[in-house]
C-alpha cells in the first residue's frame, strides 16, 4: 500500500511541475495607450492643415503621413488582435493541461502494470551479486568483483577464462588464462584454452604462441586430440604439407570411428594428399545417403565433362540448392558442414557465417556435432564467436 501512496504523490508532483508553465498562460497584451494614440491623430490633422496652407509639399506630406500612421498602428495593433490571440492560446493550454492530468498518469500506470511488479522486494546490486542464481552475467560480475579485491586468486581466473572465450571476449579470455597459468601453473586444460583463444584472436591462424601452448598440452597429455589437430593445422598453414599429412594421418589412426572430429581430419588428409584417398585409415561414420543436398551420381558424371566455368556455375547452383533444402529440413549435419565449407571456399563469408549460425541452431554448440561445426568454422577463419552469441 505504501508503494501506491508514494507513486500517487510522485505523480501529483510531476503533474504540478508540468502544469505550472501552462497555467500561467500567454502574457497579456499591453493596453492601448490612449494618450499616445491621440497625439498621433492630432499630428495627422495638423499635417493636413499644413498641407492645405502650402507649408509642406505633397511628397513630404506623404512621407510624414506614412511614418505617423506606422506609429499609430504600432500602439493600436495589440489591442485589436488581443482577443483572438488569447482565445487560441487558451484552447491550446486547456488541451495540454488535460493531457498532463489524464493521459500521462494512465499511460504510466498501464506500462507499470505490464512490466512492473510492486510485490518484488528491493534487491541492491551487492545483494544480487551474492545470490546470482543462474544469471551468468551476475556470476561473472561476482567473480570479477572478487578478483578486483583478490587478483592472485588463480581459481577465479580459471573460471573466467572459458566464460570469456564463449562470450567472444577474447582479450579478457587471454588475460584470464595467462593469470591462471601464472598463479596455478600449467595444465592441459588451461594451455589448450589459451591456445584456442590465440587461434580465434588471429582469425584461425595457429601463431607461434598458440603452437607453443598446444605443444605444452601434448607434453602434459600426449593423447590430446584437440592439440594434435591444431599442431597439424599449424604445419599445413606453414606450407609443410608432407608433415601436416603425417600429423593428420596419425590423428585419424588414433581416433575412434565415431569421433566427431574425424570427418574434418579426413578432409585435411585429402587436401594435403592432393585429394587422393589414403588406405589403412579408419573411415568416419558414413553420412546419410538420403540426406538432402547430397550430389547424385548423375551430378558427378555431368561435372566431369564440363569446362571450369560451367563447373563453377554448377557448383554454385548446387550450393544454393543445398542451402534451400537445409532451410526446409535443417536436420542434416553433413549438409551444414558441406554448406559452410562451400560458401567459405566461394569467398562468400557472410553466407558462410549465416549457414554456421543456422547449423548451430539445429545442432547446439554443446553437442558433438556443434563442436565439429565450430572447429571447422575456426579452421576456415570464420569469426565463430559471433555465431555463438
Amino acid at each position: 500500500m505504501l508503494f501506491w501512496i508514494v507513486s500517487a504523490l510522485l505523480t501529483v508532483a510531476v503533474a504540478i511541475a508540468l502544469l505550472l508553465p501552462l497555467m500561467r498562460g500567454a502574457a497579456s497584451a499591453p493596453v492601448e495607450d490612449l494618450g499616445e494614440a491621440a497625439v498621433y491623430r492630432d499630428q495627422l490633422r495638423e499635417l493636413d492643415r499644413d498641407k492645405a496652407e502650402g507649408l509642406i509639399s505633397e511628397e513630404d506630406a506623404g512621407y510624414a503621413r506614412a511614418e505617423i500612421g506606422r506609429r499609430l498602428l504600432a500602439v493600436s495593433g495589440p489591442a485589436q488582435n488581443g482577443g483572438t490571440s488569447a482565445s487560441s492560446s487558451g484552447r491550446v493550454n486547456t488541451l495540454a493541461q488535460a493531457f498532463v492530468v489524464v493521459c500521462l498518469p494512465v499511460i504510466a500506470l498501464g506500462l507499470y502494470l505490464k512490466v512492473g511488479n510492486p510485490e518484488m522486494p528491493a534487491a541492491p546490486l551487492a545483494e544480487r551479486l551474492e545470490n546470482p542464481g543462474n544469471n551468468i552475467e551476475l556470476l561473472v560480475a561476482k567473480v570479477e568483483r572478487h578478483l578486483a579485491e583478490n587478483p592472485n586468486d588463480g581459481s577465479g581466473w580459471d573460471v573466467l577464462g572459458p566464460i570469456y572465450f564463449k562470450s567472444a571476449r577474447l582479450g579478457d579470455a587471454e588475460l584470464a588464462y595467462r593469470n591462471a597459468i601464472r598463479i596455478l601453473g600449467t595444465s592441459a586444460g588451461r594451455m589448450s584454452g589459451l591456445g584456442e583463444v590465440l587461434v580465434a584472436s588471429n582469425s584461425g591462424i595457429v601463431t607461434d604462441d598458440a603452437r607453443a601452448a598446444f605443444e605444452e598440452v601434448i607434453r602434459l597429455e600426449p593423447g590430446n586430440a584437440r592439440a594434435q589437430f591444431y599442431l597439424a593445422l599449424a604445419l599445413e598453414q606453414a606450407g609443410k604439407k608432407p608433415e601436416a599429412l603425417a600429423a593428420f594421418e596419425a590423428l585419424a589412426k588414433a581416433s575412434p570411428p565415431d569421433a566427431p572430429w574425424l570427418t574434418l581430419v579426413q578432409e585435411h588428409i585429402a587436401a594435403n594428399a592432393g585429394g587422393a584417398p589414403l588406405a589403412g585409415l579408419p573411415a568416419p561414420i558414413a553420412p546419410n545417403a538420403n540426406a538432402p543436398g547430397n550430389p547424385t551420381s548423375a551430378d558427378v558424371e555431368a561435372a566431369a565433362g564440363m569446362t571450369a566455368t560451367d563447373r563453377t556455375a554448377m557448383i554454385r547452383g548446387m550450393v544454393e540448392g543445398l542451402d534451400a533444402k537445409l532451410k526446409a529440413d535443417p536436420n542434416n549435419f553433413e549438409g551444414w558442414m558441406r554448406l559452410v565449407r562451400s560458401y567459405a571456399m566461394l569467398n562468400e563469408q557472410d553466407k558462410a557465417m549465416a549457414s554456421l549460425k543456422a547449423g548451430l541452431a539445429a545442432f547446439p554448440a554443446d553437442g558433438e556435432e556443434g563442436k565439429q561445426l565450430i572447429a571447422m568454422g575456426r579452421e576456415l577463419g570464420l569469426p565463430v564467436e559471433e555465431a555463438l552469441k
